[in-house]
């Protein structure tokens, strides 16, 4: 975990190697596939005896256009999913830390690392099998700065993201609330 100074603007939620690897494996997947139309795209110069190479060329090419296309929106959303967002607050960071492990409590979140007025992360767990998605929250000044990704040992969830959504808003509202 990073720590903040004074100043500081956080960048991205820094996963651990393995976590990051299945993280990210939906997005290596599609990159798999995109490798395998630009071999089919390779080979089919070489296949004059065949008929229509040209056909499988321009199979290869719409593959090559649909896996590319779907596998960057999908880092895209990753990447995004990763990035810490800024929230200006009234509070100080004592205050804004109290409100937002009230919240954590609150919720019945698994608290897996804490340190007054400085950070918080949680897993959010909703069943046996599942780590949890996994909320990051850092306090630096008036600022509290949040993250929120599915969990890394399951990955890339569209369900699970809407969720995430669901954990920030209370974690904003609890923020916001201050006076």
């Amino acid at each position: 975990m990073k720590a903040i100074s004074s100043g500081t603007v956080i960048g991205r939620l820094q996963l651990p190697r393995l976590d990051r690897f299945i993280y990210f494996a939906p997005t290596l997947f599609f990159a798999y596939l995109a490798a395998l139309c630009t071999a089919l795209i390779l080979t089919s110069v070489f296949l004059v005896r065949m008929r229509n190479p040209e056909a499988i060329a321009g199979a290869g090419i719409f593959g090559l256009l649909v896996t590319a296309g779907v596998g960057s929106l999908l880092l895209r959303a990753q990447l995004r999913d990763l990035r810490y967002m800024r929230l200006a607050t009234r509070g100080d960071a004592q205050s804004n830390y109290a409100a937002v492990l009230k919240v954590v409590r609150a919720a019945g979140w698994v608290t897996t690392g804490s340190a007054n007025a400085e950070f918080i992360d949680a897993r959010v767990s909703d069943s046996l099998l599942s780590r949890g998605e996994w909320v990051s929250v850092r306090f630096q000044d008036r600022d509290v700065w949040i993250a929120s990704i599915c969990d890394p040992r399951i990955g890339f969830s569209l369900v699970a993201r809407k969720r995430l959504r669901h954990y920030k808003d209370l974690i904003k509202d609890a923020v916001s609330a201050i006076d």
